[in-house]
């Protein structure tokens, strides 16, 4: 049997650089770059397989969708698929979790030190003509500080955590972390601290952890306010885990020196949303995952998964 595949919103896994072809390989793959709600049934009836990132399935649509048997989330997230409904209906979600590691990491990383070096904010203003004009022969645009020696607090030491607490070793920072469930072994040394000892004590908080009913808003104004003044908040893990207006008050306030964020509650942010106007405030439009190298591992798992559900022995399920 040729499956029917569609994909209903590749073009952020995809917008033309990589290859289609692991998921060509297992059947006649239909290619949306967007599909809005009222699309949805109408793109999908027929289907067997739906490939989706953000476009929701709710249970109203799958009881539109008789045909489908198999959801692929191309995302580590899955939420945007009512898997109650999924289940009754018998259909398979499966999702991605592990493709985005090293990805994420360099981004944290990228974030960190452009606090630390103001690497683009230099830059822009040589282009802007401020060194041609300069009386001297270097000149700085913002405070600047070595990592060495500063501590960095990382909530969640899943395989991102732990990746970036590699990172902040090399960096020659100290490590304090905390985690609900404390990974064994870990290769580099790391103190286990409570989570208000981590947002006092840390330099640099860098956050990891999945977002769950008990830690939504997890960074509020009372633990901004637990915060030393030259502190940095970055988040890459889930946008709500931040309160955006405590955030901004505290950035305008000066309780903390700065905050690198690539994930909002909201995306894209309303032209409302405090953070776009606080200072110090760096935000990159939900780009850690997206390297080159991810997407293509990315796209082989997503192939994979499918490959194995048609086998029948569904890996990476949700349902």
């Amino acid at each position: 049997m040729n499956e029917r595949i569609v994909v209903l919103d590749g073009y952020t896994l995809n917008p033309g650089d990589i290859d289609w072809q692991p998921l060509r390989a297992l059947g006649d793959v239909t290619l949306h770059d967007r599909t809005s709600e009222g699309e949805i049934v109408a793109r999908a009836s027929g289907a067997s397989c739906l490939m989706l990132n953000k476009t929701p399935l709710s249970r109203e649509t799958l009881e539109s969708l008789p045909d489908l048997r198999y959801v692929g989330v191309l995302a580590t997230g899955y939420n945007v698929v009512d898997t109650g409904a999924a289940v009754e209906r018998g259909i398979v979600v499966t999702n991605i979790a592990t493709y985005d590691t090293d990805s994420v990491t360099q981004h944290v990383a990228a974030l960190l030190l452009e606090f630390a070096r103001g690497v683009a904010v230099h830059d822009k203003a040589v282009h802007d003509g401020e060194w041609t004009r300069n009386p001297d022969w270097c000149f700085a645009k913002q405070p600047m500080f070595e990592l060495t020696g500063k501590t960095l607090g990382i909530v969640g030491l899943g395989r991102i955590g732990r990746a970036v607490a590699r990172v902040g070793a090399a960096f020659g920072m100290e490590l304090i972390a905390h985690d609900l469930f404390w990974p064994e072994p870990l290769d580099v040394d790391v103190e286990q601290v409570e989570m208000d000892a981590l947002f006092a004590r840390a330099d640099v908080v860098t956050l990891h952890c999945p977002l769950t009913a008990e830690n939504n808003h997890l960074v509020d104004a009372a633990r901004l306010s637990t915060m030393k003044a030259n502190a940095i908040l970055i988040n890459t893990s889930r946008g709500p885990l931040v309160d955006n207006q405590a955030l901004a008050d505290a950035l305008n306030a000066g309780t903390i020196a700065g905050a690198g964020l690539d994930v909002l509650d909201t995306e894209p942010p309303p032209a409302g949303n405090p953070l776009l106007g606080a200072p110090n405030c760096i935000i990159t439009p939900h780009i850690a995952w997206y390297a080159r190298e991810a997407r293509q591992r990315l796209m082989q798992i997503a192939a994979d998964n499918l490959r194995a559900f048609l086998a029948g022995e569904p890996v990476n399920t949700v349902t």
